[in-house]
């Protein structure tokens, strides 16, 4: 698809209030090595850390992205897109991203809470978007369908997170020793 019929997205970055990873995901060839994303995550953290994203997303240019921020206590939220994106369409999948991951951890929005319950934000990421496609931007459904992935344990492994996967896996292996 071209850039011009379809939104999408770059990065999704969550990094701590040191400017070290949370959580990151990127679907953009543009940052072919993991040091070219590094380097981009260090550059970004340091061109926003001094400003006031706290109130209300604030926009900036670098490197011919477009890169919309928003910060909460000690965890810095960013969305990155191509120059020719729609800010308003980029600021929008920022306030999903931000709003879902504030139900899923009950308002306690920290680095603490962030890394204990990484899975959903993970998962949230993915029902946001889809190789850099946007499909969701409502957080009230994203944040349903994350959890409803994250309780559902009869689910297909497909559909569980990781530790789910494991605990689901070891219940299997514990019945078939047991038989």
């Amino acid at each position: 698809m071209s850039h011009e019929t379809c939104p999408s997205v770059k990065n999704f970055l969550l990094l701590d209030s040191d400017g070290k990873r949370v959580a990151v995901k990127y679907f953009s060839e543009d940052w072919a090595t993991n040091s070219a994303k590094e380097n981009f995550e260090k550059v970004v953290f340091n061109k926003t850390q001094k400003t006031n994203a706290r109130t209300e997303a604030e926009i900036a240019m670098f490197e011919n992205n477009i890169v919309v921020y928003k910060f909460v206590q000690d965890l810095h939220f960013f969305v990155t897109g191509g120059d020719y994106e729609n800010e308003l369409i980029l600021a929008t999948v920022l306030q999903a991203f931000f709003d879902s991951v504030g139900l899923l951890l009950r308002g306690n929005v920290d680095k603490k809470e962030a890394l204990e319950n990484l899975d959903l934000i993970l998962l949230c990421i993915d029902e946001i978007v889809d190789g850099g496609i946007i499909l969701e931007t409502d957080p009230n459904v994203i944040a349903g369908k994350v959890a409803s992935n994250s309780i559902d344990s009869g689910a297909p492994l497909s559909e569980q997170t990781l530790s789910q996967a494991l605990a689901t896996a070891r219940e299997h292996l514990a019945r078939s020793l047991l038989k």
